[in-house]
């Protein structure tokens, strides 16, 4: 990559930079995507909870929105990591791994993080599978069937645990990473939340569900297993421009406004590194607020 201009470098092409990218390109924008093609549902066999496209792997949703951006002229991708940037709004530099350098006026920050599991056999093999973070995307393709809740984070267990309750009956599994008060466990008796203080052993694979092996012999069958482990920036791109991050509930996130506005001026964040929950649907609707806002920054100036 030679040395290029563009208004907008947008780090991370998956949902959260592609929505991004699209409002600028539709304000004739110049645009430039920096992605490495690892997105964090990559895992997963399908996305949920995205209207129209329920139920569709995560990899098509985003190869028919790369088309549909590549029908832009003012559009650019490029395939590789973006390594390091420095520069103020107006004059941002980036340098990608593939060679040569990018100077930009506007960065929209949206690479995304990544997750770090407890270290259980057998437990990643089923990650994005029967194995998920999150209810409302997973929840309701195991059909009320028993599930688990597999401590990782600390106390957010105990709410996911009552939350994942809706969606079929739950065992939570402490596994040694918090202990319920009596308040707690009272409304889990309220809600038939089983406890279970053994620590996880393993998980297995069978055929249509999961068996939890515990220490001490037993184990539990279940349909699914919901864990919200700790997750990192996989950029380092915010903290060389000087972005402040925040501890969120699951790991650092960038601090942004209301209109995805970091705390450095002309730097932008948006999708699963600029908010606490993270979701298909959400990120989209983050990268949308980001472009434009990234746009009116250009208009007004």
């Amino acid at each position: 990559m030679s040395t290029t201009a563009t208004d907008v470098a947008i780090i991370g092409g998956s949902f959260a930079g592609l929505s991004a990218a699209l409002q600028l390109a539709r304000a004739r924008r110049t645009v430039t995507i920096f992605d490495t093609g690892e997105p964090r549902n990559r895992y997963a066999a399908a996305s949920h909870g995205f209207l129209g496209q329920d139920g569709v792997p995560p990899a098509d949703i985003i190869a028919g929105a790369r088309r549909q951006l590549s029908a832009y002229p003012t559009v650019r991708f490029v395939d590789a990591r973006a390594e390091s940037a420095d520069g103020a709004a107006d004059a941002f530099t980036l340098s990608g791994a593939n060679g040569g350098t990018l100077s930009a006026r506007r960065i929209v920050l949206a690479h995304g993080v990544s997750d770090a599991l407890p270290d259980i056999p057998g437990l990643a093999d089923e990650w994005g599978r029967r194995v998920a973070h999150c209810p409302y995307c997973h929840g309701y393709e195991f059909g009320g069937r028993p599930l688990g809740v597999l401590a990782a984070n600390g106390p957010v267990a105990l709410h996911h645990a009552l939350l994942v309750r809706e969606w079929g009956p739950v065992t939570l599994f402490l596994n040694g990473a918090i202990e319920p008060d009596a308040d707690m466990l009272q409304q889990f008796k309220a809600r038939d939340v089983a406890v279970e203080r053994r620590s996880v052993k393993a998980v297995a694979s069978r055929p249509d569900a999961l068996t939890v092996q515990l220490d001490g012999g037993g184990s539990v069958n279940l349909a699914g297993l919901f864990t919200q482990p700790r997750s990192t920036l996989t950029s380092s791109i915010g903290e060389q421009l000087g972005c402040v991050n925040v501890d969120g509930q699951f790991g650092p996130i960038v601090k942004v406004d209301d209109m995805k506005q970091t705390t450095v001026p002309g730097v932008f964040a948006a999708g699963d590194i600029a908010r606490p929950a993270p979701s298909v649907p959400l990120a989209v609707a983050d990268g949308a607020l980001a472009g434009v806002a990234a746009h009116r920054s250009l208009v007004f100036a």
